[in-house]
């Protein structure tokens, strides 16, 4: 299964919608989930796993059990921000699932610090690129993927859905 995630942050709250698909052109989910956690960490920069990643963990706790050799998940956001391998958001879950199952990270707004390990991916006639990095996963083949994705705009078709489910009222 391909698991697509996305937080959303409210007042006092955070939701975190997932989204699961069999095939990566898929228009339609095949699983969907949200969950919302009250007590939510405020924002530290340069540190923002430190917010989103128990809002992933709680909500993958739901999921039936990962299957590191089938499943890949798929963030908003980035797994590495820096070419000498800083972690973000998906490297710390990469982390804390034991460096088994494949993190694909799709940022919509690009990080400077971050050369080689990104790759741009543009879709449709967008002429902004979507950001991808990767662990657990060969980079080009990560792009390829979430370039292949349903739709024919910027965002992939289910990218879109997951965050509009997480967007909704609780």
């Amino acid at each position: 299964m391909i698991y697509c995630f996305d937080t959303f942050y409210g007042e006092g709250y955070a939701k975190t919608a997932v989204v699961g698909i069999e095939k990566w052109d898929s228009s339609e989910p095949d699983f969907e989930l949200s969950d919302t956690i009250q007590e939510v960490n405020e924002y530290e920069s340069g540190a923002f796993y430190k917010r989103e990643l128990p809002c992933l963990l709680s909500i993958i706790d739901k999921l039936p059990p990962i299957n590191p050799d089938k499943d890949i998940l798929v963030i908003d956001g980035y797994v590495v921000l820096s070419d000498d391998k800083k972690l973000g958001l998906g490297g710390y879950l990469f982390n804390e699932l034991k460096d088994k199952t494949p993190v694909i990270g799709v940022a919509k707004n690009n990080f400077f610090t971050l050369n080689k390990l990104k790759k741009e991916v543009f879709r449709g006639e967008s002429k902004k690129p979507l950001y991808v990095t990767a662990m657990g996963i060969d980079l080009q083949d990560a792009s390829s993927l979430i370039f292949n994705m349903h739709g024919k705009f910027r965002i992939p078709t289910i990218l879109k859905y997951v965050d509009t489910l997480g967007r909704s009222i609780y």
